[in-house]
């Protein structure tokens, strides 16, 4: 376990490596499952989007909820049993799973250079995400935060960043709500993939 400190001190993310926890041949089971992903241009979120106000659409892939209890559901049962005990430690609040399985665990996937992930802040108090590829340096798919809370878009995000760069089994878990952040494209055409489960709190916030 680590706690990652990043370039700037005013974000932080808790770091648990689960390579040696996961199923075997977790990996290709998730990579098998892209293929019931639904790849396609995603609007803008509303409230959360920190876009620019030109960018209407995002290219990327998503395997919903129950996509991801059908196909994966180790996956799924992790979300709610042994992730739901880490974010407990990663946080002084007390932690509860998502009640509506649409806000819990998503599979996010990117492929070819033209997929990313939206710049947005989180409406959760804590996020969680399970990198499932490894990605040299360079390669993209990074996960970059804006110092910033009023960064309006990826090129203001990118003036002050700490970025995280995937490491498969690593899960992490951070507060998004102040923070914008987005996944930058890949640099190749090999697949990113992370499952996005979102733990908010009991009442304390939503």
């Amino acid at each position: 376990m680590s706690k990652g400190s990043g370039m700037l001190t005013t974000f932080s993310w808790r770091t648990f490596d689960l390579a040696g926890r996961l199923p075997d041949k977790w990996q290709q089971q998730l990579i098998d499952a892209v293929a019931g992903a639904d790849f396609r241009d995603y609007p803008r979120t509303p409230v959360l989007t920190r876009e620019s106000a030109d960018v209407r659409s995002i290219s990327r892939g998503r395997l919903h909820a129950s996509g991801v209890r059908r196909r994966l559901p180790w996956l799924y049962e992790s979300y709610r049993g042994y992730f739901l005990e880490l974010a407990g430690e990663a946080t002084n609040e007390p932690v509860m799973a998502a009640l509506d399985d649409r806000y819990g665990i998503v599979l996010n996937v990117q492929r070819g250079t033209t997929m990313r992930f939206e710049c947005h802040v989180d409406s959760n108090p804590l996020t969680g995400l399970l990198f499932c590829t490894d990605h040299h340096a360079g390669a993209g798919g990074e996960l970059v935060f804006g110092h910033d809370p009023a960064a309006a878009d990826t090129d203001a995000v990118e003036r002050a960043c700490p970025v995280i760069r995937p490491q498969a089994g690593h899960l992490i878990f951070f507060d998004g709500r102040k923070h914008p952040h987005y996944a930058r494209p890949l640099t190749t055409g090999s697949p990113s993939v992370s499952p996005s489960p979102s733990t908010p709190p009991i009442e304390i916030s939503s």
